[in-house]
């Protein structure tokens, strides 16, 4: 019954649609509670919605926007000592913004105390802004104002909200009226909604299970399972389904110690501890050992009484819990292979903070582990095809090895950037990927031999084709010692304002970053507008910057053939003229550029995150469906084609 609960909540991700929506995960409530005679306390509590997070009070400059708390006007009262928050802080270096952050999860609460001499004549003024991201998008700074005390009542002379379309001057065309239904008319935002993460980390689990099952550790047992199995049954149908039952136990315990992974840790939790500098150097010392035990240096075992003492305890027992220990025991045998790559796959998934992420990496891992074992078990005679282990297991192991080295420097990278030690520049990152591939290259040609290989070492096809592609995943990182953006890898090198010498300077830059402005040059021109809403804080508007309008075919089409606007919604440019809004019953004003295109984005087209791309014509109506982070430049492309 859990499967089929965990498979429908899996299926239910997969099969939402997203619209471009106004999202609103952070929830405020506030309270003037008494203390004492004289004193009382102002709480002011935020919920926050699962994978979402908000900042600290304190971030260093040029990350994104911190809490802050401002007391606009404190009538008969005084504070009493500093702002108190009680909340648990989570600290940890953040990859998206390259620098060591803290935020709060679930919940927030800030606590002022106060002294005064009669409370019924208390009356308290504020607002709080913050700023929100989950792992797909930030959202732009937001002001949450609050009025604790005796309710005022509206004064005659206040000055009377000002319409948007009263501020500044009349627009001839008015660029600003909603298009929400219409955008909406296209049919859902292309590019990435995170609906499809999970499958993504199935799929990276599933190939990690596959690899795994290639080693020296695993393929040997293969034998030792059907005759297991051949053992101890006593007739066809029993042993078909002990072998599937065989299958399942193996699922069972790698999905059971992902989900006992996320309740000890929590998805946040997870997701501090991947980008934590500590953990990420300890993980690269693990791979480290890992890679230096599979080039023969060493062995690594678990202690042989483990699995001697289930084996016996599977012998003697019977039903489901033989089949169940017999799993285990292949779990155990197996670590030596299984732990660096189950480690590297649990590390990744962790960064995603979802409290799926975990189980469902394992579920592709233990998947791709127990079809083979499971078919071998069901059909026997498969066995004599069944390549016999040998020294091609050797080389399996030296593969790996080269492969961990070159995972392991991800990990030192983080921590390097946390400390600031720049002992691993991108050009240095890349010069050692450089040399392991051309090494692991030459030792799949047989040019290079380590202690336990064969003395005859003879080069197979396969082998060949391997070393082509790592001589050529070489040469194709080599331009990214002197800048190349290098796309396909990233995710794995440190971020390009490290590199010392960086001859790349083929970028995209808007034709205005005011909204007016541009559309009435588009209008004068007669062309169509991209408007792409941004933040100098959304890591992800930077990665479709570099990755998606450095395309050739991206950036003639927004050079040539449209009017590209960019607006950032975190701009703290004071407006020369502040204004109020209505917005859902609430007065809000709008006092920075940001604030501005920030209620643009969310008033026209009815959305609040970043990267945020709408295809407009010379009067401001869609022509396009929105699109999202997508970083295929061919889909990009095909949305400026309307295909």
């Amino acid at each position: 019954m859990k499967k089929i609960y965990l498979l429908s909540v899996l299926f239910l991700f997969v099969a939402s649609a997203t619209f471009a929506q106004i999202y609103e995960p952070v929830k405020w409530s506030q309270e003037l509670k008494t203390t004492g005679e004289n004193s009382a306390d102002i709480i002011l509590k935020a919920t926050i919605d699962e994978g979402w997070h908000m900042y600290g009070l304190n971030l260093p400059k040029g990350g994104p926007v911190p809490t802050s708390i401002v007391f606009e006007n404190i009538e008969n009262a005084e504070r009493k000592g500093n702002l108190q928050t009680p909340s648990k802080l989570l600290k940890a270096y953040d990859a998206n913004f390259e620098m060591e952050l803290n935020w709060y999860a679930n919940e927030a609460i800030f606590i002022q105390p106060i002294t005064f001499t009669d409370a019924s004549k208390v009356k308290v003024k504020g607002y709080v802004e913050f700023m929100v991201c989950n792992d797909e998008s930030c959202l732009p700074p937001t002001k949450n104002k609050f009025s604790l005390g005796v309710k005022e009542t509206v004064k005659k002379d206040v000055a009377p909200i000002v319409p948007l379309q009263n501020f500044e001057q009349k627009k001839t065309s008015d660029y600003w009226t909603p298009v929400i239904n219409e955008l909406n008319n296209f049919g859902n935002s292309s590019g990435s909604t995170g609906t499809t993460s999970l499958w993504l980390i199935f799929l990276g689990g599933l190939l990690g299970g596959f690899l795994a099952l290639f080693t020296p550790c695993v393929w040997p047992i293969i034998p030792m399972t059907v005759s297991f199995f051949l053992k101890r049954s006593d007739n066809k149908r029993k042993g078909r389904r002990d072998a599937v039952l065989y299958g399942f136990a193996i699922i069972f315990i790698y999905v059971f110690l992902g989900i006992i992974i996320t309740l000890l840790f929590g998805a946040s939790a997870l997701n501090s501890l991947s980008t934590n500098a500590i953990f990420n150097l300890l993980f690269f010392a693990l791979l480290v050992v890992f890679a230096i035990s599979f080039f023969g240096a060493f062995e690594i075992t678990l202690p042989a009484s483990w699995s001697t003492k289930l084996d016996v305890k599977a012998d003697s027992t019977a039903g489901f819990v033989s089949i169940l220990l017999m799993a285990f025991t292949l779990v155990l045998v197996s670590f030596s292979c299984t732990g660096p790559i189950i480690g590297t796959l649990l590390v990744q998934v962790s960064s995603t903070g979802s409290i799926l992420a975990p189980a469902i990496g394992m579920l592709g891992f233990a998947v791709a582990l127990s079809i083979p074992f499971s078919l071998f078990a069901l059909f026997p005679s498969w066995l004599k095809s069944l390549p016999r282990s040998g020294g091609w297991l050797n080389s399996v192991k030296v593969v790996l090895a080269f492969l961990e080295l070159a995972l392991a420097l991800k990990f030192l990278s983080v921590a390097d950037l946390a400390y600031g030690w720049r002992i691993l520049d991108r050009e240095v990152f890349l010069a050692i990927w450089i040399v392991i591939f051309i090494l692991l290259g030459m030792y799949l040609l047989g040019k290079l031999r380590f202690s336990h290989d064969s003395e005859s070492k003879h080069t197979s096809v396969l082998g060949v084709f391997l070393a082509i592609i790592s001589f050529a995943f070489s040469i194709y990182m080599i331009p990214g010692l002197w800048g190349a953006p290098l796309k396909a890898i990233s995710a794995f090198a440190p971020p390009l304002y490290t590199q010392d010498f960086n001859l790349y300077s083929d970028e995209v830059h808007p034709a205005f970053t005011d909204y007016d402005q541009g559309m009435a040059f588009a209008a004068e021109k007669n062309l169509p507008v991209v408007v792409d809403f941004s933040g100098f804080g959304c890591v992800n508007c930077r990665k479709m910057e570099a990755s998606v309008w450095t395309d050739p075919n991206v950036r003639d089409l927004l050079r040539n053939d449209f009017v590209l606007i960019s607006l950032f919604v975190d701009d703290k440019t004071n407006l020369a003229k502040p204004y109020e809004i209505t917005e859902n019953g609430k007065v809000v004003s709008i006092e920075t550029i940001g604030d501005k295109w920030s209620y643009l984005q969310r008033s026209k087209f009815g959305a609040n995150a970043q990267p945020f791309y709408v295809m407009l014509d010379n009067e401001g109506k869609p022509m396009n469906k929105a699109y999202a982070f997508d970083e295929d430049p061919v889909n990009f492309v095909n949305w400026l084609e309307r295909k």
